[in-house]
């Protein structure tokens, strides 16, 4: 099992830029395939982005690709996801997640953060 907390959001204007950070507890946190979701009010859960287990594979979302960034330290059980470029549309709670497997459902992860809130104003 592991815990997981996000933090790093924030208020930013549009253009600017964010760093998220997830800290993950337990000594498994390489088993675990970390993902990035958010969710909008009034809408689902939407995929952002993810990173495989040594970080060598990414994947995110056409909505945010070429803007954001995930990475991440294994030997610091974090997963990081950069915000670039930020447009007010991105405004949402984001939430980091833990998988068994490479996915991008809300519905294959097995483990969420309690999420954080990123705003940008226009």
């Amino acid at each position: 099992q592991v815990q997981l907390v996000e933090s790093g959001g924030g208020l930013v204007q549009a253009g600017g830029s964010l760093r998220l950070s997830c800290a993950a507890s337990g000594r498994t946190f390489s088993s675990y395939v970390m993902g990035w979701f958010r969710q909008a009010p009034g809408l689902e859960r939407e995929f952002v982005a993810r990173i495989s287990w040594n970080g060598g594979r990414t994947y995110y979302a056409d909505s945010v690709k070429g803007r954001f960034t995930c990475s991440r330290d294994n030997a610091k059980n974090t997963v990081y996801l950069q915000l670039n470029s930020l447009k007010p549309e991105d405004t949402a709670v984001y939430y980091c997640a833990a998988a068994y497997g490479l996915s991008s459902r809300p519905n294959e992860y097995d483990y969420w953060g309690q999420g954080t809130q990123v705003t940008v104003s226009s």
